[in-house]
């Protein structure tokens, strides 16, 4: 075919699928009611493709622009698919794991799990979401319950295969969403394991923005055949989205950068991704410190912390959310329309997902990007992976902090902002000249109570704290640390060899007499034991001996006097 014939055939096609509609698809009329409650009569263009592909039930690689409608092109068909299993009853046996979706991060399972509830609500057909950093017990209750689609992480998965509280042997569907952020992620052997769980006959579903050469291995490894389905360029990004590129002479002035583009140009629901935990955190109270409200999203929060910001920052309540790559895969935020860049992503992949977050279903949005001289290189790849450079611009009236002028006090201000009001060398110096004044007359007044002209020349004198006096109480704890006074352990000793000196047990340690001045020496017997006549004349020479009795008698029953 030439080209003057191929060119007709396109634009077909093109008309085919814009008059496509959902009703076309023959769904199960529950779903379709869920679909119409949402108010969508005309797919896009993945979904177009995807579904009735998938509905076949062979492999498929789905590859589509982010923010395009992925997961309603696998999620439709596989609920279509499992409408001949769906069953009312209440039996956990009659709802097994048919369908398995695997996400890369908690934020991004949890919205597949949403729209796949909201498609399923009207079907009897169960699904849930289990990912890490919650208890598992809720998860392991909602598991034995019975679910049809289990929508998880691969790690928490796989604990609870460990547990045995989910069985994978009736899988059919396997879903792979975001698979090429799975493999940053290191996620690799989990997915290994856990395609080797599943069993051999099923359809295998793999669906991203991006296909890597790594992603591309991956799918042969295990997909049998996969009709590759793509709706624009691969690893391309919207044209709905404006990006412009702003370069600075330094890093450290990046976040003052950020702060003066969010005030002037009046930023709202702004989502700042930093590459780091730390920068992230950073980030975030310096916008906070600037009087803009912000948030702080990355892998050491806790998924309560995590789900709170994102909720504060959807409602509007938050200017902006700074975070990293674990929120740019998959979120659908409605209508945010600025996406900042404060670190440029190391690999060009994540740099179309992150602006992906913006320019979602037709709308207009504006992604930002803050680099440094000399660290262009990054910036490269992505123009070369998207094949079209990155507008460049300046940061109108922002002048960089690295090229204010410092003044010769500047840096004494800052040790004075540090120290608090500290008094100076000089200030010091007088207080400890009266401090010592102040000594030399106490020492003289004690000296006059005394009766002596002689100087004292005691603590107090050299200026130095006196000494306490040792407490005495007539406790035994009281007098433990002192010199005169047995130690618990002499007593206790002596107490338990007399109990076993009366006994039959002997015992090298416990029948060995105690050698202390006035205790007498026939108390030990060659024989190896001690007879009640010896161990009564030796506890009476221990109650009457140098040490001092009171504490022992103490122990041994009595009363202290």
């Amino acid at each position: 075919m030439n080209e003057k014939d191929s060119t007709p055939d396109f634009l077909s096609e093109e008309a085919a699928l814009a008059n496509v509609k959902f009703v076309d698809f023959a769904l199960h009329p529950q779903i379709q009611q869920a679909i119409d409650e949402q108010g969508y009569t005309q797919p896009t263009p993945i979904q177009a493709k995807a579904i009735p592909v998938v509905a076949t039930g062979v492999d498929v690689m789905g590859a589509a622009q982010t923010g395009t409608g992925k997961t309603a092109g696998f999620s439709l068909p596989i609920l279509n698919r499992l409408m001949a299993f769906a069953t009312p009853s209440p039996s956990p046996a009659r709802h097994p794991v048919r369908a398995l979706m695997l996400a890369p991060t908690r934020e991004l399972a949890d919205q597949v799990a949403a729209n796949v509830k909201t498609y399923a609500k009207h079907t009897p057909l169960r699904s849930t979401v289990i990912y890490g950093g919650i208890d598992m017990n809720p998860q392991v209750a909602e598991l034995r319950r019975g679910i049809e689609i289990v929508i998880a992480t691969p790690g928490r998965l796989l604990d609870h295969v460990q547990q045995k509280s989910i069985n994978l042997s009736q899988v059919q569907v396997l879903v792979l969403d975001e698979a090429d952020r799975m493999l940053d992620m290191g996620f690799l052997p989990d997915l290994q394991r856990i395609i080797n769980l599943l069993p051999k006959e099923r359809q295998n579903l793999l669906f991203s923005a991006t296909f890597s050469p790594e992603i591309q291995r991956l799918a042969k490894s295990f997909m049998v055949n996969p009709t590759l389905i793509e709706v624009a360029r691969r690893n391309a990004t919207s044209e709905n989205i404006k990006q412009v590129l702003f370069t600075l002479d330094k890093d450290e002035d990046k976040r003052a950068a950020v702060c003066h583009l969010i005030k002037t140009e009046q930023l709202r629901q702004v989502i700042v991704f930093s590459n780091t935990k730390l920068g992230a955190a950073r980030l975030a109270r310096q916008l906070e410190k600037e009087g803009v409200t912000a948030v702080a999203i990355h892998g050491d929060k806790t998924q309560s912390e995590r789900t709170k910001a994102l909720d504060a920052f959807k409602a509007g309540e938050v200017v902006a959310m700074v975070a990293t790559d674990v929120a740019a895969r998959g979120l659908d935020i409605a209508d945010l329309p600025f996406v900042i860049n404060y670190d440029v992503p190391t690999s060009a992949e994540d740099y179309v997902h992150r602006i992906g977050r913006t320019g979602r279903a037709g709308a207009k949005g504006t992604a930002y990007s803050f680099t440094v001289k000399g660290g262009e290189r990054y910036v490269k790849d992505i123009e070369k992976m998207i094949n079209q450079p990155i507008p460049k611009a300046e940061l109108e009236g922002f002048v960089p902090p690295s090229q204010l002028p410092r003044e010769r006090g500047e840096r004494g201000d800052r040790g004075e902002s540090g120290m608090g009001d500290r008094p100076s060398r000089s200030d010091r110096s007088e207080r400890s000249a009266r401090g010592e004044r102040g000594s030399e007359r106490g020492s003289e007044r004690g000296a006059e109570r005394n009766g002596s002209d002689r100087p004292s020349t005691d603590r107090a004198s050299r200026g130095e704290r006196p000494e306490r006096a040792p407490r005495r109480e007539n406790s035994y704890q009281g007098k433990r640390f002192n010199d005169d006074a047995p130690i618990h352990r002499d007593a206790e000793y002596e107490r338990l060899r007399a109990k076993l000196s009366r006994s039959a047990v002997k015992d090298e340690i416990f029948n060995k007499p105690y050698k202390d001045k006035g205790v007498d020496a026939d108390r030990s017997d060659n024989r190896g034991g001690v007879n009640p006549d010896s161990a009564s004349r030796g506890r009476g020479a221990l109650l009457t001996g140098n040490k001092s009795n009171k504490p022992v008698a103490f122990l041994l029953g009595g009363q202290p006097k």
